[in-house]
Order: C-alpha cells, then structure tokens, then sequence
C-alpha cells in the first residue's frame, strides 16, 4: 500500500471526526458499551430482587441512553470509516467491525421492543442482552486491532517519536 494510503488513514475526513490523531469515536463509544452494561448490570439485580419493577424500568432506559449514544459513536465511526483505502485489511476488519456494532444495536433496539411490555426482566432478553455484551466485545476487539495495530486515525510514528524525545 502507498504510504500516502497510510497517511490518508491517519487524518481526519472533517474536522467533525476529530482532530489529526485525537478521533471522536473511541471517546463517542464508551456512552452505549457503559450504558448497556448497566443495563444487564440492572437486569441481573432485577432477577433476583423481590421488586424487579425499578430494575426493569432502569434497564431500558439504560437501554435507551446506549441507542442514542450509539447514534454519535457511528457518526464518527463512519467519518473514519472513509478514511480507510478499500480493498486492505483495515477496510475488510472495519466492515465487520461495523456490521458487529450494527447488530448489536439492532438486538438492543429489539428488546427496548420487548421490555417495553412488562415491569420484569424478561429471561430472553437477558440471555440477549449478554449475547448482546459478548458481540460488542469481539467489536471492541476489531476496533482496537484497527487504531493499534492498523493505526487508523492514529498519529504517524514520527509525530509519536517527538513525545519520547529527551529534552
């Protein structure tokens, strides 16, 4: 691959994504991954507990918050997304790396759906729910292959060196 590739790779597609080197969407991505693992945080109080009605109602709106999060985490994900020459293996691991995030939102979505229905937990949607948690995580793997050993959106390696100069 042409090193000017690499560099396109490297530098933002809009100022919007964040500035050379500092990306918006690994910061955008911590609102959904905390939010939903509240959220079975939530579900797992709320199955054993006497009362499960307030845990319930906390899930999904945990819920919720990790689907509008996501909105913002996949602006800026596509905003990199662009930056990434086709037909490499960082364009090839992004594009799973955003079908696994698409379906996983999709799975939240879908139990919003279901929980809306009743003041429990219900057993399904928890099994979901850590289907769910386990998908986002083989993700969160792909994302990290991405920006540490692909560097998308990362600093160049010369731009890295002048933090480790000795002064």
């Amino acid at each position: 691959m042409p090193d000017e590739d690499i560099s396109s790779a490297k530098r933002p597609a809009t100022v919007l994504a964040g500035p050379y080197g500092h990306p918006f969407h690994p910061i955008a991505v911590t609102i959904p991954i905390g939010a939903w693992i509240a959220s079975l945080v939530f579900d797992i109080i709320g199955l054993v507990s006497a009362n499960p009605e307030p845990f319930a109602i906390g899930s999904r709106v945990l819920i919720v918050i990790g689907l509008l999060g996501s909105i913002a985490a996949i602006f800026f994900g596509v905003l990199d997304y662009l930056r990434i020459p086709d037909r490499t293996q960082a364009s090839s691991t992004a594009t799973f790396h955003m079908g696994l995030n698409i379906t996983v939102c999709g799975a939240y979505a879908v139990q919003l759906f279901f929980r809306s229905t009743t003041d429990e937990i219900p057993l399904g949607a928890f099994v979901v729910s850590i289907l769910s948690l386990l998908i986002l995580s083989i993700s969160g793997w792909l994302g990290g292959k991405l920006s540490y050993r692909y560097g998308v959106r990362v600093a160049s390696e010369a731009k890295q060196a002048e933090a480790f100069r000795v002064e």
